[in-house]
């Protein structure tokens, strides 16, 4: 049996964080625990790129943008969204994590989901930093542990075409 995975090693990594202001008082708590684990896992600062958009309905769009510059090896979305009395928290809550996922997708390119989706501005809080940790910080380790794991896959493959290709 083969093990594939990736590591949590962020050294040469070039990153875009894409942030929405909206609820910008979670959201920069999120910025700032995804800019801290990337750093402590060996992202230097001039590596991270940080794109601020209106708010989690603009968030794949941009990721669009980013992805289309080919100059990163990874985004990471972050952004808040509270459930209010309408409908509409449902409505931008599934086109956010639908146009995210496509995006990855349509780009092969590791995509991590760092919008929180949350009742009360209590748990949005809890979960920017507080008693649930910080989304924003796991979001990050997720796009690193990723983009090793995608490079491990390509490697592996190689290498057996390779071994192939030689007659092993």
């Amino acid at each position: 049996m083969q093990t594939i995975e990736g590591t949590l090693d962020a050294a040469g990594l070039r990153l875009a964080i894409v942030v929405s202001r909206f609820n910008n008082f979670v959201t920069e708590r999120l910025l700032e625990g995804a800019v801290d684990a990337l750093v402590r896992s060996g992202a230097r600062p001039e590596d991270i790129t940080v794109v601020r958009c209106p708010g989690a309905f603009e968030i794949p769009m941009v990721v669009g943008q980013v992805l289309s510059a080919k100059s990163y090896d990874a985004v990471i979305t972050l952004g808040c969204l509270i459930r209010g009395d309408t409908i509409h928290f449902d409505l931008i809550a599934a086109e956010c994590t639908r146009g995210v996922s496509q995006m990855a997708l349509a780009f092969e390119v590791p995509v991590t989901f760092g919008v929180l989706t949350t009742d009360t501005l209590e748990q949005a809080i809890n979960r920017a930093g507080a008693k649930a940790g910080n989304k924003g910080a796991e979001a990050a380790m997720a796009a690193v542990e990723q983009v090793r794991l995608y490079r491990e896959i390509a490697a592996r493959g190689a290498a057996d075409a390779q071994t192939e290709a030689s007659g092993g």
